[in-house]
Order: structure tokens, then sequence, then C-alpha cells
């Protein structure tokens, strides 16, 4: 569902402040990168989110507005945004998660929720994505730099 070069599905999910979110009010404002963690308790996942708030300058900046989506009720994501330090907006789905809503599945005989990344450009055109069931795998930084840097070229 998340491939390169598709249009990003307009899904309507919901961010910690509870106001509704869609993907699609992005469109023509700026990029977006989402990235998709496993639980609020991944420690990989976790450290995945640090380094995006480190190198938020270098993976992003003013062209790209970072999302960090969880499968998670709000009153969860809530509390790990705020324990965390967060400042991106958190999102979780209104109906299901928004990993479900996505396409990001539950593998090993549904024990392991895939995380990933996907950064989707002004026009709502997927330009990365990277989903994997082992969260080491499930944050690609090199492969983000690069295709931000290409939304900018």
């Amino acid at each position: 569902m998340l491939e390169i070069g598709s249009t990003m599905p307009d899904v309507l999910l919901e961010d910690t402040d509870g106001r509704d979110v869609r993907l699609s009010d992005y469109q023509g404002r700026s990029a977006v990168l989402i990235y998709f963690m496993r639980s609020t308790s991944c420690p990989v996942c976790n450290r995945h989110v640090q380094d995006l708030v480190r190198s938020w300058d270098e993976v992003a900046g003013a062209d790209v507005q970072v999302l960090v989506a969880l499968p998670a009720a709000r009153e969860e994501a809530v509390a790990w945004k705020d324990k965390r330090r967060v400042p991106f907006p958190v999102l979780v789905g209104r109906e299901g998660t928004p990993h479900e809503m996505l396409g990001l599945s539950r593998k090993v005989f549904g024990s392991m929720q895939q995380s990933g990344s996907v950064l989707f450009d002004r026009q709502g055109v997927i330009r990365h994505s990277n989903v994997a069931t082992m969260p080491t795998s499930g944050y690609d930084k090199k492969g983000i730099i690069a295709a931000v840097q290409a939304l900018r070229d």
C-alpha cells in the first residue's frame, strides 16, 4: 500500500490533543515524514524517535513536517509524548491504528507490529517507504535524508 510513487492514502487520524488530522491536509503545504513505532515500550523505536528529534534539521528541517504514529490509545500516546518531550505531532487512529489504516500489519503470528517510515511530498506522492518487521530495520536514516534531499533538488 505504501509504494514509492503511489499517492498517500487519505486517512483520518487523531493527534494527542484530540484533533482530527487528515493526511490530505498537508498537500500543497509541506512534505510529511511519518515514523511508525511498534509500540510506546519498544526501546529500539524510542531510540529512533530520539534520533529524529536530535537530527531534525538534518533529516527534515523546515521543508518537512515530521509525524509519529503510534498503535496505541490517545491517553497512552499523550503520556508517552510528554514523558519523552517529543516536539512532533503524535498520531493515533480513530478507528483502528494508523498502522492498520496504512497497511502496516502484525507479522510473526500476529506478535510483531511492523514499524517504519514514509515520506510523501507536497503533492502527496510517496518518495520514501521503509517498512520492516524487525524494529532494528524500521528506521532508514540514510534513506530518509537522501529522499528529503531529492525533494530539495
